[in-house]
């Protein structure tokens, strides 16, 4: 007697989320979007995709529309981070973690270089939407660190204590 096993589903097939999360991120113009498939590199999710919005009331939109979409479908959240500030929004759903960023902001981190394989990438590019190319980089800007610095108030100069009479 032979036991049938049945075949495991192709690793570049996409889920129904990945369609809906792609979906989502077309339909709100997201820039510069990569899927990336994480599956060997570790066990938090399977894809991970980065894309970038072009102010921050549009990198909130994008990620509020992902939300959406994926709730529409049945697909509920685990959490949602960074949706306040707007300059790096993180959703996870499960299988699939979202970063939509600003362009200096994913240029600082370069999440694409940190998640490559030593293999080589894995990374798909989705095709522009609306005729703006996916590989456009915004112009560089001040590193975080520079910035905490510059809005700091001065540091105030210690004084000598005087000593006192006896």
């Amino acid at each position: 007697m032979t036991t049938r096993t049945r075949p495991r589903r192709a690793p570049d097939r996409g889920s129904p989320l990945e369609g809906i999360v792609t979906a989502a991120l077309e339909d709100m113009k997201a820039v510069n979007v990569k899927i990336m498939d994480v599956r060997g590199l570790t066990d938090i999710a399977d894809v991970m995709v980065i894309c970038s919005g072009n102010s921050d009331r549009h990198v909130k939109s994008i990620a509020d529309r992902v939300i959406e979409m994926a709730k529409e479908s049945g697909f509920r959240p685990l959490g949602v981070e960074g949706a306040r500030e707007g300059e790096w929004v993180l959703v996870d759903l499960h299988d699939i973690v979202i970063h939509v960023m600003l362009p200096r902001v994913r240029e600082f981190y370069s999440l694409e270089r940190m998640w490559e394989s030593d293999t080589g990438p894995a990374i798909k590019a989705v095709p522009a939407v609306g005729g703006v190319p996916s590989s456009a980089a915004a112009p560089a800007a001040k590193t975080a660190s520079a910035a905490k610095k510059a809005s700091r108030p001065a540091a105030k100069t210690a004084r000598p204590r005087r000593k006192r009479a006896e």
